[in-house]
């Protein structure tokens, strides 16, 4: 069936593709947006919204644990996995009924074509899609994200990945996790919490590579103290085997083989563009060597006329930064190259259990081209952990000596992501540390403690003769030593 010609058509219905979608139709563009099964995407209906439902069910669980601490008598708690996997459904729908993005999808007379199939290009103004639609326009944006990276190993095919662990409908007794970035971390943490025996496989020499090293050894500590098994530096995989209770790993490192068998085996090696189908070529659209849609600063592909935004870039895959891509994408589709996308100040986190989180540099990197001063508290000496009874973790930030700029900040511990959100606005906003350490927010919170740690960073930097505030950290401490009785500041 052929429709009327658009302005701009967007294939993929992520947060990408929707952003450059209204913001097209914002601009005055006669605009499609194609969905291959429903709007949302990866985000709504399998990545962080149900999985965030997952991690606040085992978070749930770990409190639960901790009542008797202060005088509450519960029993043993106990997961009723089926009732768990009703509840992110209704988090799913209720998510989507609530979604302001379809209400303004609507409102700017969007036209959203929801199970549509695999979109592939005709020719380089002409898409087709599996339910029978053909459609042309000016312009076109490629939205339609990632997916989990195969590997030609014997036996892949007994693997599962993260989006397999999600849909699971029981919870398995044992689990290999291979791959400790972000995904890989997730899925482990979440099914340790659910009583699964994990093992953490990472081919690289630490867990959690991308991450500063102090928060990769603290996660390490707190996977080990829960009873995961994690495995750095492993060697490689030769091959998986069905076995009666599931599926067997062979790896080898040096020469030496060796082997493991769980319930279930999930890969988690890495985010691949999801091309499959769009037959780019048809349309003279290039992929980089990475196996991504090369774009330019302005998000334009080889084809001056298409545009892509999101996890198919392969730029930081982040629900945030896809947002931000889509904006742009749909600006310089529909106005003409105006808006770079730039680098962004980017908060990352996890929901892991410990939650970790960090903006900027990693120490190492920033110590690599900055002389730079780093402060350290610990989540045992400030107050508001102490309070919640969670005490394991730390928040750092790194400072830059001659400018007095923080350059990054690393937490893993209690609300790890919620305090970074807070350094990110400050680095965004190109604050001092010094201006950072005199805000005198509320006592006790977690956002005080990188207030407490800025303190200290300005202590180090002699920032503090001139600049003080008011309020004290009742019986806190930070690595560099003593809080300054010049410059106190409110805790945690």
């Amino acid at each position: 069936m052929n429709l009327p010609n658009a302005d701009v058509i967007v294939i993929g219905a992520g947060p990408a593709g929707v952003l450059a979608a209204l913001r097209a139709a914002d601009l005055g563009a006669r605009t499609v947006l194609l969905a291959r099964d429903e709007i949302g995407g990866m985000a709504a209906n399998d990545g962080p919204v149900p999985v965030r439902v997952l991690a606040h069910a085992a978070r749930l669980i770990r409190d639960a644990r901790q009542l008797g601490q202060y005088g509450i008598t519960v029993g043993e708690p106990v997961l009723d996995y089926s009732r768990l996997l009703e509840r992110v459904r209704e988090v799913v729908r209720d998510v989507r009924r609530h979604s302001s993005l379809r209400q303004q999808i609507d409102a700017l007379r969007v036209t959203a074509l929801e199970q549509v199939g695999v979109a592939h290009f005709a020719d380089p103004h002409t898409l087709e899609t599996e339910s029978g639609l053909r459609l042309q326009a000016d312009k076109i944006i490629i939205c339609t994200g990632g997916v989990s990276r195969r590997l030609p190993i014997p036996g892949f095919e007994l693997t599962s990945t993260h989006s397999d662990a999600w849909r699971l409908t029981s919870v398995p007794p044992s689990m290999l996790v291979i791959g400790s970035g972000a995904t890989g971390v997730q899925v482990a943490s979440i099914f340790r919490a659910f009583g699964s025996q994990v093992q953490l496989f990472e081919a690289a020499p630490r867990i959690l590579m991308t991450e500063d090293e102090d928060v990769g050894a603290a996660v390490k500590a707190a996977f080990l103290e829960s009873g995961m098994v994690v495995r750095e530096n492993f060697g490689s995989i030769e091959s998986f085997e069905k076995t009666a209770a599931g599926v067997r790993m062979v790896f080898s490192k040096d020469g030496k083989k060796d082997s493991t068998e769980a319930a279930l085996a999930v890969m988690a090696v890495g985010w691949v563009a999801d091309t499959a189908g769009l037959r780019l070529a048809a349309a003279g659209v290039e992929l980089n060597q990475r196996g991504f849609v090369n774009v330019d600063e302005y998000l334009r592909t080889s084809a001056p006329h298409i545009f892509a935004a999101g996890d198919i870039t392969g730029r930081l895959m982040l629900v945030p930064q896809a947002l931000q891509a889509g904006f742009a994408a749909a600006t310089n589709a529909v106005k003409g190259p105006s808006m770079p996308l730039g680098d962004h100040t980017s908060p990352i986190g996890s929901f892991t259990d410990p939650e970790y989180a960090q903006v900027g540099l990693t120490e190492a990197k920033a110590r690599s081209t900055n002389d730079v001063v780093t402060a350290v508290a610990h989540f045992d000496s400030t107050v508001r952990t102490i309070v919640d009874g969670r005490k394991f973790g730390f928040c750092k930030l790194i400072v830059d000596r001659k400018t007095c700029r923080i350059l990054g900040c690393h937490v893993v511990g209690e609300r790890a992501v919620d305090i970074t959100q807070v350094a990110a606005i400050a680095m965004a906003a190109g604050m001092r540390v010094d201006e950072l350490a005199r805000i005198p927010l509320s006592f006790p919170t977690y956002a005080g403690i990188l207030v407490l740690v800025a303190t200290d960073a300005a202590r180090q930097l002699d920032l503090t003769q001139t600049r003080a505030t008011q309020q004290v950290d009742y019986g806190t401490n930070t690595d560099a030593g003593r809080v300054d009785d010049r410059l106190v500041t409110t805790g945690a």
